[in-house]
């Protein structure tokens, strides 16, 4: 990307189940070996979400390996780890997941200048007929893209 960042990890099924209503970037408080981990892209946002605690967000079952080099000091693969936001940003999160059927997902991990961020997003998730409009409009696509170039299937 042209802003610098450096992929990490990215939660693909998240725009299948969600519609997807704002984003906002977060820093995320990691120990050193979680890091060094996240680095050799060992990391799954799959089945993560994040929640609002006591004026805080949390990121929950985000799952970092653990770092083959490490010692005992090694983290906890699954564990709750804090997401840092501005606390006007927090309240007005807050105030948009009392609405029935919102939630907080993360999108993807990456390094900005060293710096590991989160993209998390305010999304509401899909039913099933929403599911099936958005496959049926991609094949239409796909199928309009190959008959403009001209090549066969």
């Amino acid at each position: 990307m042209d802003d610098g960042r450096k992929i990490l990890a990215s939660n693909r099924k998240a725009r299948h189940l969600y519609h997807i209503l704002e984003t906002a970037q977060a820093g995320i408080v990691l120990q050193g070996t979680e890091v060094k981990s996240l680095r050799g892209g060992h990391a799954n946002l799959k089945d993560s979400y994040a929640v609002i605690d006591g004026g805080e967000i949390f990121l929950l079952e985000c799952h970092i390996d653990e770092y083959t080099h490490g010692n005992r000091a090694n983290h906890n693969p699954t564990r709750k780890r804090k997401l840092l936001l501005h606390k006007r940003e927090i309240q007005r999160l807050f105030g948009k997941i009392q609405g029935k059927g919102f939630t907080l997902v993360p999108l993807s991990l990456y390094l900005v200048r060293g710096k590991v961020k989160v993209d998390i997003a305010l999304a509401r998730g899909k039913k099933l007929y929403d599911k099936r409009d958005d496959i049926k409009q991609r094949d239409l696509d796909r199928d309009m893209q190959r008959e403009q170039s001209g090549k066969p299937y």
